[in-house]
């Protein structure tokens, strides 16, 4: 993590490297730098925040002196390793940076986690600076790629790597290649096409919805729910003493109609394995003991947020133990944690059902996508005044649009329709379900 030597004036300096945040990750982007050239620092100051697959990550520093370089610029992916700040030192200390690195932790499990590469692999990459457009970028490449893109005139720091390393391959710059004389032939004057990279959040986020769209057999069933009753419980809890300081939303009155429906049908809070080695759900597979269902022990519920760094699902684990009032608190501080971008990886990581509230959006529904390892996602829409027939007669009254997509290996068609009227039947009365419960 770090390197040293002797300036000319007989002063220490010490190179801070990118650490291994002990992800399996291998990379990261330097989000934001909060310290200058010239600044002084002391021992665990954070000097910048990073991005990595999993959340942002504050780096403290492991000395105290004065920046003497920054090596990176901000915005930069690099991997790690990498110099990206160098300190004159006047004290030197051992960061523990499972300890003090805030958001570090352990993935989830296999397919959540790049592998990393030994060193001698990752060395027949060359990942020196580049500088054509007057940026420091890392770009990581094979010396015949970098030659390619020199001649076909294309910035290899303006390329999304699709390589088993995260390196920019052949097919990458080709594709490049092929994309801008599509893009110059049908852009009209006047008008640019703009390349935007994805990394980080939203490219874990892509891979994952990618990686359960063709793993998981996805189906999603509805209902529309009246829910008078809804919001006249709703207004009630909020105007409650017991509930002074607490804010209280539609969302915590469906998570706790949620958790009440896994209990009735606990093949909802489940996950698929295959450990078979083929990695294919042939019907040998299927057959065999490599293929089987855990019943999760708790419920770790999932909150879809949208952030200004991309979608979030931070998990309150072990819901099913939460009073009402913890439950509003757990998911307040859920939420605005993602919000501010302190999520940490064990924030992300442990779902076993999810909530996307689309309503917010002046959505009505959707056909939500699963988190991968989970059999089950609900989609809340807005409530809105609509027609609703009450005793042979046409009324207005609010309605809400529930859309529940379920794992079609775990749960069968009745058994995700009985759950979805479960939840129905608690939203069109909570106070009375509550009552019984």
């Amino acid at each position: 993590m770090t390197g040293d030597g002797v300036a000319g004036d007989g002063t220490t300096q010490q190179v801070f490297r990118l650490p291994d945040v002990g992800e399996g990750l291998t990379e990261a982007e330097i989000v934001t730098w909060h310290v200058r050239t010239g600044d002084s620092v002391v021992v665990n100051q954070v000097v910048a925040s990073i991005e990595t697959a999993k959340a942002i990550v504050e780096l403290p520093s492991p000395f105290a002196g004065r920046v003497h370089a920054l090596h990176v610029e901000q915005g930069a992916l690099v991997p790690v390793g990498t110099p990206i700040l160098t300190i004159e030192v006047t004290q030197v200390e051992s960061v523990d940076s499972g300890a003090v690195l805030v958001g570090y932790g352990v993935s989830d499990g296999p397919g959540t986690q790049r592998t990393r590469r030994p060193r001698a692999q990752a060395e027949s990459l060359a990942t020196v600076p580049d500088v054509s457009n007057g940026a420091t970028t890392i770009t990581r490449a094979k010396p015949l790629v970098r030659r390619m893109a020199r001649e076909m005139g294309i910035d290899l720091a303006s390329i999304v790597p699709s390589g088993r390393q995260g390196e920019v391959t052949r097919d990458d710059l080709l594709s490049a290649a092929q994309q801008a004389s599509y893009v110059g032939a049908v852009s009209a004057p006047g008008l640019s096409a703009e390349r935007i990279p994805v990394r980080g959040v939203q490219r874990a986020m892509a891979d994952a919805m990618v990686a359960s769209a063709f793993s998981a057999p996805q189906v999603t069933v509805w209902r529309d729910v009246e829910v008078s009753r809804f919001v006249d419980v709703l207004a009630k809890v909020r105007d409650h003493p017991n509930f002074t300081g607490v804010r209280v939303t539609p969302l915590v009155l469906v998570a706790a109609g949620l958790i009440r429906v896994i209990r009735q049908f606990p093949k909802m809070n489940a996950r698929w394995i295959d450990e078979s080695t083929s990695g294919t759900a042939d019907s040998d597979a299927l057959s065999s003991d490599s293929a089987h269902m855990q019943l999760h022990g708790h419920v770790n519920l999932g909150i879809a947020v949208d952030t200004e760094r991309g979608l979030l699902v931070p998990n309150l684990k072990g819901a099913e133990l939460l009073s009402l009032r913890e439950l509003a608190k757990g998911l307040q501080e859920l939420i605005t944690t993602a919000r501010d971008g302190r999520s940490s990886p064990q924030d992300l990581t442990g779902g076993t059902v999810t909530i996307t509230n689309i309503g917010i959006f002046d959505v009505d529904g959707g056909t939500p996508i699963l988190n991968p390892g989970e059999s089950m996602i609900v989609a809340t829409g807005r409530i809105a005044e609509r027609p609703w027939v009450v005793e042979g007669a046409v009324v207005v009254r609010p309605v809400m649009t529930l859309s529940m997509s379920f794992d079609h290996r775990i749960v069968d068609g009745s058994q995700a329709s009985r759950a979805l009227s479960a939840l129905a039947t608690f939203l069109q009365d909570p106070a009375l379900a509550l009552l019984l419960d």
